[in-house]
């Protein structure tokens, strides 16, 4: 029609004695395409209605499903903490006897001394992985207390040097320290528990010879704290899991003088828990970097 409105139209054919004729009748289909609307809009609000209620659904099935894990860590990380708690005591009593039972044998029995030697070794080795485990365990739940303060990077670079510089003499390793100016903003007990992880690793795979390096850049509203090493590197097959807990290369590699997988995951925590990122880079033979990017202070 003139005004738009559609119409159907419906078409006869007649049969006259003075010859065919058609005879058309015509129905506006206003009513037709209103009621068309209101179904439409009712299945669309019915359909907008299901998908919310599927999906609150789902997100409480969920998170039903999630409730015996979650209560599962909850109570592996309690366990671990109560036990590390509890083991510290007794280690602690095994050191000092044996440390005793050291300083009473007479220097001729070598033998004696020596296996008493090993079982102070190991009562520190079980108190180190204690400390990581306990330190892990109150990474995860958030319970440990991080101070968010200016970190003079020339004064802990220099205690760092003091601590680390005797070890690398001794291996013949060269060890470089740039000098740095400013302050990153974190805690300082932890970050400097990091850069001793660091250096521990490149320790453990540089030969006699070789060298390591501190190296600091500023980038911005970052600094940029870069540990390398020219030791034995990493393969790149085991590069995507070195963050991993528990997860060592292959020992054959180091000679057997692997830790105990915990040091990179603890400094990854640390370094995030204070707002920064770490990232490591290796070429095996060759050596690695570890780079740390820390928050400029102010």
């Amino acid at each position: 029609l003139e005004n738009g409105t559609a119409v159907r139209l419906l078409t006869y054919r007649l049969t006259r004695d003075d010859g065919p004729a058609l005879l058309q009748l015509g129905r506006a289909q206003i009513d037709q395409e209103r009621i068309l609307n209101q179904l439409l809009l009712i299945l669309v609000s019915l359909g907008s209605m299901s998908v919310v209620m599927l999906g609150a659904g789902s997100w409480w099935l969920a998170g039903r499903s999630l409730v015996p894990a979650q209560q599962a860590w909850e109570r592996q990380q309690t366990f671990v903490a109560n036990a590390s708690h509890e083991l510290r005591t007794p280690l602690t009593l095994i050191r000092s006897s044996a440390e005793a039972t050291l300083r009473r044998l007479p220097e001729e029995q070598q033998r004696p001394r020596q296996l008493v030697q090993d079982i102070v070794g190991e009562s520190d080795h079980l108190t180190r992985l204690i400390q990581d485990l306990l330190l892990l365990s109150r990474l995860d739940a958030r319970r440990l207390e991080l101070e968010h303060t200016a970190v003079a990077l020339p004064a802990l670079l220099a205690d760092l040097q003091r601590q680390v510089g005797p070890l690398t003499e001794a291996q013949q390793i060269r060890f470089e320290v740039s000098a740095a100016a400013g302050s990153v903003r974190g805690d300082p007990t932890r970050l400097r528990q990091v850069l001793l992880i660091l250096l521990d690793n490149a320790l453990r795979h540089t030969p006699a010879g070789g060298t390591i390096a501190v190296r600091v850049q500023s980038r911005s509203k970052q600094m940029q704290i870069d540990v390398c090493d020219t030791g034995s590197g990493i393969p790149a097959a085991d590069l995507p899991r070195v963050f991993e807990r528990f997860y060592r290369a292959d020992p054959s590699r180091t000679g057997g003088t692997g830790g105990t997988g915990l040091g990179l995951p603890i400094a990854k925590m640390l370094v995030e828990a204070q707002h920064g990122q770490i990232t490591l880079t290796s070429q095996e033979g060759e050596g690695t970097q570890v780079t740390l990017m820390l928050p400029v202070a102010g």
